[in-house]
């Protein structure tokens, strides 16, 4: 070949693309444990582990010298080990300690639970240690740092480059990941890139070959930044497209409803409401009656803090739909929401003439079988109700608005279930769950926002107090003032019995939960009944009543015949009580913050202020306090939402676990806005232009975002 300029065959490189969909078994060292340990990781493919990025970097090219190591910095230092020693001063509490030197001082490190180093160093080997340095008893130390053992000696000289340290699991150590990861990179990493040149172009990206390169064996930390930034942008766009192809799959080749929207319905609702809409809910109101009325299927999301109106909102866009002679659905989580949104929403429109019907699972037979008669003769413009309202007895004879409340409650099937009761009808989805703006352009993509911040009635306001569970009395002599006052309180608990393994609960971070044990609500209220409230009528509240019996428990507690309810998170979605005043949560610190947020707006709805009391045994300056801590502070759910999103995995922060959802592994969703808003933009921009992704220039990138993204279109072609 000479000094010549080598090309590479065009097909070598595409069946090097082609083989990212493979097994990661056919890669060089994967076999046997440790590609069972792979399989434990998540990595069943080329493309899984290509995208296993490090978690950390090593950077040799900035060590310290031991001499030079202060106390109290984290640093990496190099050294060649003196001696190894292990010793076991109680049963199962192994400890190995490592004296090691370089050319300017000593230091010992100090490994716990991790007998097998004592077998694995010795002397005279070289490692890289990497932590914060500490002073005890007169020497240099760290405590459980990071460890590489680096082959030969001779000190750091040989070792000046950036060290990648990936997420490992049992059955494989950072060392094999490094070398399965170069062997994948010298055998297929030499790909096709499957994103359009004008939009690496646009950005200035690396190519994909390039970015995998430089996130796994680095030439600088910056370059490391650089190709995460590159690989972080695939993940926003293929995620973005995913939910836009989605969104076309499910409305098919509906002809969308041409919505009436300034009919006569629409003038005696807004008539008849007892105050006039702010000027955020008006511009709610704007965006979706203007969707309503536009030639395509309305997609839109109306996010709103608790008390802002919401509701209001959505009785506009009701009658739009009786002005148009067509029909609405309203499917809430809970029977007890779907009531009062009977309650509130059914006097309008009774005054504005709309028909309209509750359906629950405690609807008696006789009661539910009329009103499905009257709904598919189209008598009734609107059904409230809960997933009642999927069964095969409830048909509509034109449904052409679908308003899901909380929509992230409900499965996937269960939302496309009540969608397919209409064909091309336009979707309003609801949530008083704060989201913050990146997450909504990121799991939201495929949807238009409208957002409402401020109250339109302020009420008393709301105090949030943290106490430990030493300091329990506060709360519970609060509790009793307000009772000896006519007022009511709730008494949240994160079980329902003392046998659940508390699955079901928010997923807090990492550390932050203590060893407090859980309260469960049956066995509370039992003990508030027998030694702190005897005098007081305390009932409970749960998941697994009946829907007649969630109905009467809230029914009596609206008419203050209860005076404290004990009950979960059952409550946490727009129950609206507003004669109670005060809420005592239990581990408060097994919630995420958007779930608290929403639990203390139960109180303080009425004249009277509310008071929320927080009990946790999390330690002063603990992440767990930090966030009880913010409650105290701040009563706005959009800043909460964003803290919760710095401390949190995004798929939490919506206070629910995603089944079989998507998790980002590559971006940041609070620091990557930028990434966000332009991989949002760039995928409106080519769905646009090619919905299908049937063009040659994006064929490519039409099957990657199918790969990476398969649980959407696997969901949509089940449902």
């Amino acid at each position: 070949m000479g000094g010549g300029l080598s090309i590479p065959d065009a097909g070598e490189r595409l069946s090097r693309t082609c083989s990212f969909s493979d097994s990661v078994r056919r890669l060089r060292y994967v076999s046997g444990s440790r590609g069972e340990a792979l399989d434990r990781l998540g990595i069943l493919r080329v493309r899984d582990l290509l995208l296993h990025v490090p978690r950390r970097y090593l950077d040799f090219t900035r060590t310290t010298k031991i001499g030079l190591a202060n106390v109290g910095s984290t640093v990496t230092v190099v050294g060649t080990i003196d001696r190894v020693t292990q010793r076991q001063p109680r049963p199962r509490m192994n400890i190995v300690t490592v004296d090691l030197f370089d050319e300017t001082g000593t230091l010992s490190a100090t490994f716990f639970r991790q007998p097998w180093l004592f077998q694995q160093l010795h002397k005279g080997d070289v490692i890289a240690l990497s932590g914060e340095v500490l002073f005890y008893k007169g020497f240099k130390q760290m405590k459980a740092p990071f460890l590489e053992q680096l082959e030969g000696s001779g000190g750091s000289s040989g070792y000046a480059r950036v060290l990648p340290v990936h997420p490992v699991g049992e059955g494989i150590t950072a060392s094999w990941m490094r070398r399965i990861m170069s062997a994948a990179l010298a055998d297929v990493g030499d790909m096709c890139d499957f994103l359009p040149a004008s939009l690496v172009a646009r950005h200035g990206f690396m190519t994909l070959a390039r970015a995998l390169r430089e996130i796994h064996f680095p030439s600088t930390v910056e370059s490391a930044q650089t190709a995460r930034r590159r690989l972080a942008y695939d993940e926003l766009l293929c995620l973005q497209l995913a939910l836009l192809t989605r969104q076309r799959i499910d409305l098919g080749s509906h002809e969308p409803h041409r919505h009436t929207i300034a009919g006569p319905h629409v003038a005696a609702l807004r008539a008849a409401l007892p105050f006039s809409l702010t000027d955020e809910q008006e511009a709610a109101v704007s965006d979706i009656l203007a969707d309503m009325a536009s030639p395509r299927i309305m997609n839109r999301l109306l996010l709103g803090d608790v008390g802002t109106g919401k509701t209001a909102v959505c009785a506009v866009a009701l009658a739009a739909v009786a002005d148009s002679h067509s029909q609405a659905a309203v499917m809430a989580p809970t029977s007890v929401l779907a009531r009062q949104y009977a309650e509130k929403v059914g006097p309008l429109l009774d005054a504005a003439r709309v028909p309209w019907a509750l359906i629950t699972g405690a609807t008696p037979a006789s009661e539910r079988a009329a009103a499905a008669a009257r709904i598919a003769a189209g008598e009734i413009s609107v059904v409230f109700g809960t997933t009642a309202v999927l069964s095969d007895d409830i048909a509509f004879a034109e449904l052409s608005l679908v308003v899901i409340d909380e929509q992230h409650r409900f499965g996937v099937n269960q939302r496309a279930g009540l969608r397919s009761k209409g064909a091309g009808a336009d979707l309003l989805t609801m949530t008083a769950t704060p989201i913050p703006r990146t997450l909504a352009l990121t799991l939201y993509g495929d949807v238009d926002v409208s957002r409402i911040r401020k109250r339109p009635v302020a009420g008393a306001g709301i105090t949030t107090k943290v106490v430990t569970p030493e300091n329990l009395d506060i709360a519970y002599e609060a509790i009793r003032e307000a009772v000896d006052q006519g007022r009511q309180a709730y008494v949240i608990c994160p079980l329902i019995d003392a046998g659940d393994d508390g699955a079901e609960l928010d997923d807090v971070v990492e550390g932050a939960v203590t060893q407090e044990s859980l309260h469960a609500a049956v066995s509370t209220r039992d003990d508030l009944v027998r030694s702190v409230f005897p005098n007081f009528n305390v009932e409970l509240l749960n998941g697994r009543m009946s829907a007649a019996e969630k109905d009467d428990v809230m029914t009596r507690f609206r008419s203050g015949e209860i005076d404290v309810l004990v009950s979960t998170t059952v409550v946490e979605v727009g129950v609206d009580v507003p004669n109670a005043t005060v809420m005592l949560i239990y581990n408060a610190d097994r919630f995420g913050l958007a779930t608290l947020h929403q639990l203390r707006g139960r109180v303080g709805r009425g004249k009277h202020p509310g008071t929320v009391y927080l009990a946790s045994a999390a330690r002063e300056g603990s992440t767990a306090r930090t966030r009880l801590s913010a409650l105290e502070r701040t009563s706005d759910g959009f800043e909460l939402a964003e803290l919760d999103l710095k401390l949190r995995h995004e798929g939490e922060v919506l206070g629910y676990r995603q089944s079989g959802g998507v998790t980002l592994s590559i971006s940041d969703l609070a620091t990557d806005l930028d990434l966000i808003e332009a991989a949002h933009a760039d995928a409106r921009a080519i769905a646009e232009e090619d919905p299908a992704l049937e063009s040659a220039l994006h064929r490519p990138l039409a099957q990657e975002v199918r790969s990476r993204f398969s649980v959407y279109f696997d969901e949509t072609e089940r449902s």
